[in-house]
């Protein structure tokens, strides 16, 4: 079995002297290997957990890689001497180096079951909990799940959200409507015979249904099946992905909503775990579990199962048109009824009128765009509908309570707490 701790015979760094800022350059600074993937966001959010440890807590001298995922161990593995490791890759090879150079390593892996090191992880249950109470808060009966058969941390969110739906009395685990396939095939095989199989899943799905892709990149991969299939989201689907990862999830058609894991403390919590094991600490816990921070709504949850086909219509025209400028009068020409009976409706099914409806929509993306940009508050106002920053600022500080300026900044120092 691999080692969870040490060789007690490699000198550990409580036995050197260890470089702090203003300390000569020849005393030892502690050399880290960091095999974490660069081409996605989660990878790079614990990069940046690492970095920040680094800066606060202990000066390492760091070997990182641009990889992605599914790399392998670097060529040169067997030639590199240092202190400890902190990896999402571990294939039999790199636990054997471990194992034979008795070097402390932090596993972040989470595509088997690999217990025998001390780890770091997403809590993948409470990630598929979270994604299960989300669509069933928008009033869905119907539940599906697409996700990858050959890697466990996929299953495991299949877990959560399987068990949160039947704790609810909304779906036993043979009601979940499941696609799963093989990641490994795809990189080797490419990805349109898996694209082409989602297409048909999709169209034999009930509708409306909530869909829980196990990250971003299934979750794309299901939009653009439901594109091809002509399955409109969010009415008739509503998509959920993980990893928050803006440049995917905002490319996507509908943009897509996603769950936050917390890759940057699972960053931050594995360069503390390992600092403790390369000074012969003894941690109170080897193996954490990490919760998810909350979920990030976009279009494509942006759903709520209603039972009217023009206030559907209605409110499909107000998620698309908002933005736009649109008003209850555009609404009329389009679903043709009297503005009494679609008040009377929206109130009915929504709690609110059609107009503060639009209104919300466009304080959502006016949010979204403050927390995630660096636009001007008068570029913000014209993409959210508004013909002058003035008046949009005055909305926005009696719908949130606060300014836009300072709702970014408040934003943006949560962030960085967290």
């Amino acid at each position: 079995m691999t080692n969870s701790h040490p060789d007690p015979s490699r000198p550990s760094l409580s036995d050197r002297s260890v470089q702090t800022p203003g300390t000569p350059a020849h005393v030892h600074r502690p050399k880290v290997l960091l095999l974490v993937e660069t081409t996605m966001a989660f990878g790079r959010g614990v990069l940046e957990g690492i970095s920040r440890y680094r800066i606060e807590k202990q000066p390492w001298s760091v070997q990182l890689d641009l990889r992605d995922l599914m790399a392998g161990p670097p060529a040169w593995l067997n030639s590199w001497d240092g202190d400890g490791i902190i990896t999402r890759v571990l294939p039999p090879e790199m636990l054997q180096f471990v194992h034979d150079r008795g070097v402390p390593t932090i596993n972040l892996g989470d595509i088997r079951n690999e217990t025998s090191l001390p780890s770091v992880m997403n809590d993948h249950d409470a990630i598929g909990r979270l994604a299960a109470n989300h669509l069933a808060d928008k009033g869905l009966e119907h539940f599906a799940f697409a996700g990858f058969d050959d890697h466990l941390w996929s299953q495991l969110r299949l877990d959560g959200f399987r068990a949160r739906l039947d704790e609810r009395g909304l779906a036993s685990g043979e009601e979940i409507h499941l696609h799963l396939s093989e990641w490994s095939r795809a990189k080797t095989h490419g990805w349109q015979e898996q694209q082409d199989q989602i297409v048909e899943w999709v169209r034999s799905l009930p509708r409306p249904i909530g869909i829980f892709a196990c990250n971003d990149f299934r979750g794309q991969h299901i939009l653009e099946a439901c594109q091809t299939a002509k399955v409109s989201v969010p009415d008739e689907v509503a998509v959920l992905g993980v990893d928050n990862d803006h440049v995917l999830c905002d490319f996507c058609d509908p943009p897509l909503s996603s769950i936050i894991p917390a890759a940057e403390r699972i960053g931050f919590q594995a360069a503390q775990l390992l600092d403790q094991l390369m000074r012969r600490e003894q941690p109170p816990d080897l193996h954490l579990r990490i919760d998810p921070l909350g979920i990030a709504e976009r279009l494509s949850t942006d759903v709520m199962a209603i039972d009217d086909e023009d206030v559907a219509a209605a409110i499909q025209l107000i998620r698309f048109h908002a933005c736009e400028g649109l008003t209850v009068s555009d609404i009329l020409r389009e679903v043709p009824i009297a503005r009494s009976s679609l008040e009377r409706r929206f109130r009915q099914y929504l709690g609110r009128s059609p107009q503060a409806e639009i209104r919300r929509v466009q304080i959502k993306r006016a949010c979204q765009l403050l927390r995630d940009t660096e636009l001007s508050l008068v570029k913000i106002s014209r993409l959210t509908g508004f013909k002058h920053a003035e008046y949009f600022s005055v909305v926005f500080k009696r719908e949130v309570k606060q300014t836009p300026g300072r709702y970014r900044e408040a934003s943006r120092a949560k962030a960085r707490k967290l």
